[in-house]
Formats: structure tokens, C-alpha cells, sequence
């Protein structure tokens, strides 16, 4: 999930790519944080544009603090701060990445070699779904042996038994919490007819994509089925295709601009003033004791579709911030890299971060929620987090730097010449 994909470099040459992969395909070419690019006789040097990882490290920490509604530090995170949540973030940015490994894959390595690629991410996106659901079940097991643990930390209808485990592994039955990486391995699937769509006509490729959302979103009753929800998949993986879409073609347009969205000042204000709009609709102001200044008042949006009122709320978010170099900038200090690093390794990440989550729900349910214990278990779990991602930072480096020990070998120099 976190190895990034560039263009093919010149030799000897590394170039970095604007945004770090979201799968472990991709080049090693853009493996520094600083790069060159020949061009004739000339070098010139291109900075790595770390926004878009520092804005997946951004989603995925608000992720760990939402999971846990007891939480307080959850007031302060996008979903009480606008219509749309870490979760919209998650799959705009997996479209967006999964364009750069997949998309510019198929004609750097062949079709073959990238639906391999893609089957073999969908496949860590699978086993990551089973360790969590797995570790689940052994930590409740394991905590009812000490103190009672309400039913609803598994569903009810897997809570007493492990009898209907089998619908959970078949993704005929998604549990809470942990429902959305079913999505992502369902869009990484359909990837390659994207893919076929948007060769043939980009704006075609997304008026279809449009077409089928608004369908969803008029009638909410297709979906995939979920045995433990009627209602089919928190999720509905035909209404959030759309965002991975938008995702994907956000990324080509990118692509041609340095890795900028092209700037607007019209458009920065529009989409600034529609997050103010948000906002002040989603704040929850009773909670902190505040007078209620919502300008209409309008009921929370239906996520499972992806109403468009979320769906404006994060592309705003997401063209500020990619058309921005205040943000760009941001990115380059050492909370922003910190936050960049989460981002390149976002399936560890959130794995970690999702059983994190249960241990602080069962600790606040079982110790009570001062704020002490809630001081304590916000930077634990976040400085955990964090170690994560430098354990797997070092591990990928030494294999790039076993790769190029490898790569520089005499007998590989000899074979080459």
C-alpha cells in the first residue's frame, strides 16, 4: 500500500512520483524524497510532492480517533467538522493512487503483469481483513474471561458463536468497523474496466460512473447483500465507485500539472465557502455547549450512497489542498512528514489502527472516560501508530538498498555490458 509508481526515468535517473501508492505495485524509482529528471543535456531537479500522502496519513489517524465514539478527541475531526469524513478521504485518495500504480502499469508492464499486481493487492487486502476480524473475536473472547463486554462490540449475530464466521471471510457478512476495506478490494477488482473506460474517453468513463451514483442514490435499495444488515453494505460499493473515479481522473489531470490541480481563484473561494457552509451545518455545537447557528439545519447526509453533499464536501477539501502550495509546504515540515509517512503505509496503518480501536473501546467501556485515561489512550495508540510505520519504513528501505546492492553487482554489470 505505500510503494509509489512513476513514469519510466531515464538511466541511472530517479524520479519521483507526486504521491506514493496506495498497493505495494509500483516502480522503485521514486524511493527519495528529491529527485532528477534529464531532459537533453540538461538536469533539472524535482522536489517529491508529499500532500496527497500526508492527507491519506491526515484520514487514517482521524480513522483511529473516530472509531471509538467515546473518544472526545473525535469532536475535532472531520466528521463533526463538515459533511463528509476520513472515510471519503480514504477511497478519493485510493482512486487517485490506484491510477498512478495500475493505470500508468498497464502500458508500462503489461496487462498481464498488472492484473497480477492488482490480484495480489486485493489478496493483502484480504488477508489484512482477516487478522483484524480475527483479532476481534480473540480479544472479546479473551476480555469476557475478565470483565462483561456488551454484545454489540460484535455484531449480535456473530457475538455468541463462531458458527456464522464463514459469511464474515465470504464478505457475506461485514462487521462494523470493518466494512470498508471490503469496498476498496471490490474497486481494485473493477479497476480494469475503469480502466478500459477511461482509455476509450475519460469523460465518458466518468458520466457513466456519475449515472450509476445518481441511481444509487435514488434508489438506496441496490446494493450487495450483508447477512447482518438488511440494508445491504454501509458501503454500497456501486454509489462509491463514483469517488474512486473522481479519484482516478483527478490523478491523470495532475499528472499534467506537476502533480497541481490547476488553480482557480473563483473555484478556491467557492469550494472554501462551501466548507464553511459544512461546517457550521455539521458542528456539533450542543456538545459543546454552544448556541446552535446551523443556517438550514439540514439532516446528515446519507454516507452509505454517498449523498452529494458529502461528496461536494471532500472534493473541496481535496482540491484546496492539491491545487495549494501553502499545502505543499506543509507537507515538507516534520509534522507533515510524519503525516506523509502514515500515508505511504496506510494498510498497516489502519489494520493496527482498527484493533487499537476495539482495545480503547473495551478499556473506556470496562475503566470509565476521564480524561486522563483519555489523554493516555489518544497518544498511546497514535504514538503506536506512528512506530509502525517506521519499523515498515526501514524494512522497505533496506530491501531498495539489497535491490541496488544487487543492481551494481559485477556479475550484473557484466551481463549487462
Amino acid at each position: 500500500m505505500t510503494v509509489t509508481l512513476s513514469s519510466a526515468p531515464p538511466a541511472d535517473i530517479r524520479l519521483v512520483s507526486p504521491v506514493s501508492d496506495t498497493s505495494s505495485a509500483g516502480s522503485r524509482e521514486s524511493s527519495v524524497s528529491g529527485g532528477q529528471q534529464a531532459v537533453g543535456s540538461e538536469v533539472i531537479k524535482r522536489q517529491r510532492d508529499h500532500r496527497v500522502d500526508a492527507l491519506r496519513g491526515i484520514a487514517l489517524l482521524m480513522m483511529f480517533v473516530d472509531h471509538m465514539p467515546q473518544n472526545l478527541l473525535n469532536r475535532l475531526t472531520l466528521r463533526n467538522l463538515g459533511f463528509a469524513d476520513a472515510a471519503e478521504i480514504f477511497v478519493l485518495l485510493a482512486g487517485y493512487a490506484s491510477w498512478l500504480a495500475y493505470g500508468r502499469g498497464f502500458s508500462k508492464y503489461g496487462t498481464v503483469e498488472t492484473l497480477r499486481r492488482l490480484a495480489l493487492r486485493c489478496g493483502k487486502l484480504y488477508l489484512a481483513q482477516t487478522l483484524m476480524m480475527i483479532s476481534f473475536v480473540v480479544i472479546i473472547r479473551t476480555w469476557r474471561n475478565f470483565t462483561p463486554v456488551p454484545v454489540d462490540f460484535l455484531e449480535p449475530e456473530l457475538a455468541h458463536g463462531v458458527s456464522n464466521l464463514w459469511r464474515v471471510f465470504l464478505l457475506d457478512a461485514l462487521p462494523s468497523n470493518l466494512n470498508i476495506l471490503p469496498l476498496y478490494m471490490v474497486l481494485l477488482a473493477a479497476f480494469p474496466l475503469m480502466y478500459g473506460l477511461i482509455k476509450i474517453n475519460r469523460f465518458v468513463a466518468l458520466g457513466l460512473s456519475m449515472l450509476l451514483w445518481l441511481v444509487i442514490n435514488l434508489d438506496p435499495t441496490v446494493n450487495f447483500p450483508n447477512w447482518l444488515d438488511p440494508d445491504g453494505w454501509y458501503f454500497d460499493p456501486l454509489a462509491w465507485q463514483f469517488l474512486f473515479m473522481l479519484g482516478a481522473c483527478g490523478a491523470i489531470e495532475a499528472g499534467r500539472h506537476e502533480g497541481n490541480l490547476p488553480s482557480f481563484s473563483w473555484l478556491r473561494i467557492l469550494c472554501g465557502s462551501y466548507l464553511v457552509f459544512s461546517l457550521l451545518e455539521a458542528f456539533p455545537w450542543t456538545q459543546w455547549g454552544l448556541p446552535v447557528i446551523r443556517p438550514l439545519a439540514l439532516p446528515s447526509p446519507d454516507k452509505s450512497t454517498l449523498a452529494p453533499l458529502r461528496l461536494l464536501d471532500v472534493l473541496s477539501i481535496f482540491y484546496l489542498v492539491q491545487s495549494s502550495q501553502l499545502a505543499r509546504k506543509f507537507s515538507e515540515t516534520r509534522l507533515g512528514q510524519a503525516l506523509a509517512l502514515c500515508g505511504r503505509h496506510s494498510l498497516e496503518v489502519f489494520t493496527v489502527g482498527t484493533v487499537l480501536d476495539l482495545i480503547g473501546r473495551l478499556i473506556f467501556t470496562t475503566i470509565g472516560e476521564g480524561w486522563l485515561l483519555q489523554a493516555t489512550i489518544n497518544l498511546v495508540g497514535l504514538w503506536i501508530l506512528y512506530r509502525v510505520t517506521v519499523v515498515y519504513e526501514r524494512k522497505r528501505n533496506r530491501a531498495r538498498g539489497e535491490a541496488a546492492t544487487i543492481g551494481r553487482s559485477p556479475s550484473r554489470e557484466k551481463a549487462v555490458s
